[in-house]
């Protein structure tokens, strides 16, 4: 059999799609938050109760319940609008090829709402902002994405979602740290200038890397199942999963939704927990977060080519299980900086087996046909998640006194029904060689 070479640069320029999108979530979710709730006098009673500096940075004072809850409302508008978005561009043929129409039209919407997120003086502003940005980001994050099964065969695809979730780390580096320095460098001297510089950075960045995808990614002319001709709505595609004798397919949803949900309700309070309750500054608390990406961009490579030796859905249970372990001593033990740090930096490390390795799963249960299709159902787990896991993780945090650590537990047991989830996927094991 021909040993075909796997295309490195191809998979490389490709992941500057991935780059882009990956550059606004991190600066959207380590800020926002902090401007809907700093002021809470709740959250500075505490503060000062532990002899921690109270943070400068200007808010709403908002309780966590509502503000975890208002960072979900993109995620709502992304649920229905992606799945749509991703089935629409399997259909959309024109010069350009199928997907790059979306990036065209998506990512100017997306970008102008996101450079208005830190001007807004309002929290009915900073909703509509948000809406706006993430109307514009649903358009074409499905369709950017989907190049993953147009241009790669089921076998490559883990190896090449490595590289590019490595490329997607690169692009939440430069936001963490970047957006953290600029915050710091400007904090003392003109607050609404730290306010405003990392949104604008980040939205020159993503229409950078943008540009090269539209530039130099060729899009391929035909299908490899030959094209579907049926306008399969979102029902539809769940329907044939759940009528399919092996419920596998149903399982990786589900799989999906709970580890989505322990990632993004701790991933949205991160800087909260750090700032609220460790005493960080904003800034100082965006470098932190970014460990996470380091030790996530160094283990996307090998997560890839674990998923293709030894297979995806292995490959995630190992992961889970890190995970569960790691954030339960997370929630007993992080008490200072030094532990924070560590435990980030393992998080990082397990969560590439699971994430790397999510996306090809769902399309080994899928039609090759329908690739956008599929894609949309995955982010369609995945948002439901970005609105159940903040939401809830929120009401936890209010009830049980406003403390951000509760939401290490919260993730505990979320990742622990999506490791119970994965015991039911009976697909993504090793190919013959």
């Amino acid at each position: 059999m021909e040993n075909k070479r796997f295309p490195w640069g191809k998979t490389f320029l490709l992941g500057f799609g991935f780059l882009g999108i990956s550059i606004i979530w991190p600066i959207f979710n380590q800020y926002i938050p902090l401007f809907l709730q700093a002021g809470n006098p709740e959250f500075e009673r505490l503060l000062l109760e532990e002899g921690r500096t109270i943070p400068t940075i200007v808010g709403f004072g908002l309780a966590p319940s509502l503000a975890m809850f208002i960072m979900t409302w993109d995620n709502l508008l992304n649920m229905f609008i992606a799945p749509w978005a991703g089935a629409a561009s399997d259909r959309t043929w024109n010069r350009l090829g199928r997907r790059k129409m979306w990036i065209l039209i998506g990512a100017p919407i997306a970008l102008l709402g996101f450079v208005f997120v830190p001007l807004a003086q309002t929290t009915l502003a900073i909703m509509v902002f948000i809406l706006i940005t993430n109307f514009g980001m649903a358009l074409f994050r499905s369709p950017t994405v989907s190049w993953l099964g147009d241009l790669f065969s089921r076998d490559d695809r883990s190896k090449a979602n490595g590289v590019i979730n490595l490329m997607g780390g690169v692009g939440g580096l430069l936001a963490y740290f970047g957006s953290g320095m600029l915050f710091n460098a400007f904090e003392a001297s003109s607050p609404q200038t730290a306010r405003l510089l990392p949104f604008v950075a980040g939205a020159i960045a993503t229409a950078v890397a943008l540009t090269t995808v539209l530039l130099f990614v060729k899009e391929p002319r035909t299908l490899p199942g030959g094209e579907d001709k049926e306008k399969a709505s979102m029902l539809q595609n769940l329907r044939t999963l759940f009528s399919n004798p092996d419920k596998s397919g149903i399982f990786v949803l589900l799989g999906i939704l709970f580890w989505f949900m322990a990632f993004n309700a701790l991933e949205t309070g991160l800087s909260s927990f750090a700032v609220f309750s460790l005493g960080m500054s904003a800034g100082t608390a965006s470098i932190y977060a970014g460990l996470v990406t380091i030790s996530f961009i160094l283990f996307s490579l090998p997560a890839g080519f674990l998923g293709t030796r030894y297979g995806r859905g292995t490959t995630i249970r190992v992961g889970l299980i890190g995970l569960v372990v790691l954030l339960l001593f997370g929630f007993f033990f992080i008490k200072g900086t030094l532990l924070f740090a560590v435990v980030l930096i393992l998080a990082g490390a397990f969560w590439a087996l699971v994430n790397v390795n999510s996306l090809p799963l769902v399309y080994d249960h899928g039609d090759e046909r329908r690739i956008g299709a599929y894609t949309g159902l995955y982010y369609f787990s995945s948002q439901l998640a970005a609105v159940l896991g903040p939401t809830l993780g929120g009401l936890l945090v209010d009830v049980l006194g406003n403390q951000y650590r509760w939401l290490w537990l919260f993730s505990v047991v979320f990742m622990t029904l999506a490791l119970f989830a994965m015991l039911g996927v009976k697909r993504g094991k090793p190919q013959a060689a």
